[in-house]
C-alpha cells in the first residue's frame, strides 16, 4: 500500500554534484522518518543520512558530512538528497528508506519501507 519512487541517479565525474528525490505515496497516516542508504559492490548496505520527524534531526554518515544535504517536503511526503563533491568511492545503489505508520480501518501499522534503488556512479 505504501510506494516509495526514486528519481535523479545518473553517471557524474569526480568533484560533479547530483540530487536525488523519494517520493512516498499510499495510504500514509505518519513519517516518523525518511533517508538514505547505499550498498556499493561487495560490501553491506550503510546508512547515509536519515531525517527524523521529530525536532527536524539529522544523522549523517561521517563520510558524506559537508558534502550531502538531506531535505524534505513533508506536503509532498517527498525527500531529497543534495550530493556535491561527488567521489568515486560514492559509487553505490542509494535506496530511500522511510519509517511509515498507515491507518486502515481503524488499524495503526507501523513499518520500514524502501524504495527499489538508484544507481550513482562517480568516474575518475
Amino acid at each position: 500500500q505504501v510506494q516509495l519512487v526514486e528519481s535523479g541517479g545518473g553517471l557524474v565525474q569526480t568533484g560533479g554534484s547530483l540530487r536525488l528525490s523519494c517520493a512516498a505515496s499510499g495510504n500514509i497516516f505518519s513519517i516518523s522518518a525518511m533517508g538514505w542508504y547505499r550498498q556499493a559492490p561487495g560490501k553491506e548496505r550503510e546508512l547515509v543520512v536519515l531525517a527524523f520527524s521529530s525536532g527536524g534531526t539529522t544523522n549523517y554518515a561521517d563520510s558524506v558530512k559537508g558534502r550531502f544535504t538531506i531535505s524534505r517536503d513533508n506536503a509532498k511526503n517527498t525527500v531529497y538528497l543534495q550530493m556535491n563533491s561527488l567521489k568515486p568511492e560514492d559509487t553505490a545503489v542509494y535506496y530511500c528508506n522511510a519509517a511509515i505508520g498507515t491507518l486502515d480501518s481503524g488499524t495503526y501499522s507501523f513499518d520500514d519501507y524502501w524504495g527499489q534503488g538508484t544507481q550513482v556512479t562517480v568516474s575518475s
